[in-house]
């Protein structure tokens, strides 16, 4: 693990030992000086190393991305071709509440990189103020002469000045810290875009297959119906018994659930929608639709490129720069802090004297303060930041490791997926022919209804199935391209639009 280099030299925090040895000669300011200047003490940062190999084990047939299309990646669900879908996904932006919340806390970093900037210059403040006073009479014991008080007026007006010297940089550190942290911001605002998007496509898609699903229903109870009037013509003529019939409605019946049942994931699909794009569910009606082709290739990078690709790890590597700063801003404590101050202006009991060349005061001095004895407040200050440093670097690493294991298991998945399809879809056309087969056994009286509703029920479930397969496809494919990053690039983020 990449830990601090905690050595007493420029750019590195200070041991207790070189401490003590430097504290009698860092008594006077002027030592500063004579090094040259202001020193920046605390770790210099380094990236952690991160755990990523040199290609993809599940990649397949899968090839790396063309400098092409990663540059047409930031609109990844381009690919699916689906109008319907690049108008709702426009409509994210506006109104996502997780978003305008995550561009709220980036607003929130870039204001603290402002304040800490401030550290830099001088203050300057400036005050107007009268006084009306009144003094007691006073005797005095050794002579007895008694004093009349009386009142007075004094007015004061001036300006006065500090500035903190940055002589150990923890001011600089401070800002450092603060501009690593509003980096983590940004990149927390695009993973709260890439999720909301991503999150909305998955739900779009399962939504169609729902849809599709419906439609097979609707056809599988016309089949159904079908076969139900074979059965009462055949007990009309006296062929069958009444149980063919009493079958056939049973499975009539049973369909026309499932139909009625689909009603409930499509409208909660819907809702999920209105929740994304920030409307109240009733406020959305996504009409009837079909299901786009899956695409045949998405771009795939290398596993070194999502460090710079995928927001989380960005915010994560971010997040130990910062950690890495406040190293420094804890070990800046051990050192004298230097302050230049000043003031200035006119003081006087008579207003028409006020503004005047005798009422004028002026001053100006340094100010050195080293705390001496703190029963081991700053070295717990420092330690308690090495150790926040050592969290954010595994909090990284983890990031990286489950970034890569979420790659892995969607390539495979699509991989497996893709086989699965091609025999589930075999599947399918047997069971269809299976049926057709069985229905036409049953009218010339070789079989009896039960073979039919086996076969009705064989070919139903392996439609369905293959539907699952698509859906899980689809899913894979959204989920394989946030994992890649989406289109990110790093950059900085857009302020999202819409009212307060």
């Amino acid at each position: 693990m990449n830990r601090p280099d905690r050595a007493a030299l420029p750019g590195t925090a200070p041991t207790r030992t070189t401490i003590a040895r430097l504290r009698p000669c860092l008594a006077a300011p002027a030592l500063a000086l004579l090094l040259g200047g202001c020193i920046t003490v605390g770790p210099d940062y380094r990236r952690p190393e991160a755990p990523v190999s040199a290609d993809w084990k599940q990649a397949g047939l899968w090839k790396p991305a063309a400098p092409q299309d990663l540059s047409r990646s930031d609109a990844w669900w381009a690919a699916f071709d689906d109008p319907r879908l690049d108008t709702l996904i426009a409509a994210i932006e506006p109104s996502n509440q997780n978003i305008r919340a995550a561009e709220a806390q980036y607003r929130q970093a870039l204001a603290l990189i402002t304040q800490a900037r401030a550290g830099l210059f001088p203050t300057l403040s400036g005050n107007v103020q009268a006084t009306r006073s009144q003094s007691p009479a006073t005797t005095n014991p050794r002579t007895g002469i008694t004093t009349a008080g009386g009142s007075a007026t004094a007015q004061d007006g001036g300006v006065s000045a500090s500035w903190e010297v940055d002589l150990w940089g923890r001011i600089a550190r401070t800002l450092e810290a603060g501009e690593a942290s509003a980096q983590a911001s940004a990149a927390d605002l695009a993973a709260a875009r890439l999720s909301a998007r991503a999150a909305l496509a998955q739900a779009y898609f399962q939504l169609r297959v729902a849809e599709r699903r419906a439609q097979l229903l609707a056809e599988t109870v016309e089949a159904n119906r079908r076969a139900l009037t074979i059965a009462e013509n055949r007990y009309a003529a006296g062929v069958v018994p009444r149980s063919d019939v009493i079958q056939a409605r049973s499975q009539l019946a049973s369909v026309e659930a499932q139909l009625i049942d689909t009603q409930v994931p499509r409208a909660q699909l819907q809702h999920a929608i209105a929740l994304l794009i920030g409307r109240p569910p009733a406020a959305l009606t996504v009409p009837p639709g079909t299901l786009p082709p899956l695409p045949s290739q998405l771009p795939l990078v290398l596993p070194s490129a999502l460090l710079e690709r995928r927001p989380d790890i960005a915010a994560a590597e971010r997040r130990v720069a910062a950690a890495n700063a406040q190293i420094g801003v804890a070990a800046a404590a051990w050192f004298p802090s230097l302050t230049l101050s000043g003031a200035a202006g006119f003081r006087s009991t008579d207003l028409s004297t006020w503004i005047t060349a005798p009422a004028r005061y002026w001053s100006l001095g340094p100010s050195l303060a080293l705390p001496l004895f703190d029963a081991g407040r700053r070295r717990g200050v420092v330690d308690q930041n090495v150790a926040v440093y050592d969290q954010r670097v595994a909090q990284y690493r983890q990031t990286v490791l489950a970034a890569l294991v979420e790659v892995e298991d969607n390539l495979v998945a699509l991989r497996v997926l893709s086989d699965e399809a091609a025999v589930q879809a075999r599947a399918v056309d047997l069971a269809r022919q299976t049926l057709q087969i069985t229905l036409n056994q049953y009218k010339a009286g070789l079989v009896g209804f039960g073979s039919v509703v086996i076969a009705q029920t064989s070919l139903l479930s392996a439609e369905q199935a293959a539907l699952s397969v698509l859906g899980r496809q689809f899913d894979a494919s959204v989920v394989l391209v946030r994992a890649l990053g989406g289109g990110w690039s790093g950059g900085e983020p857009e302020p999202a639009t819409g009212g307060r």
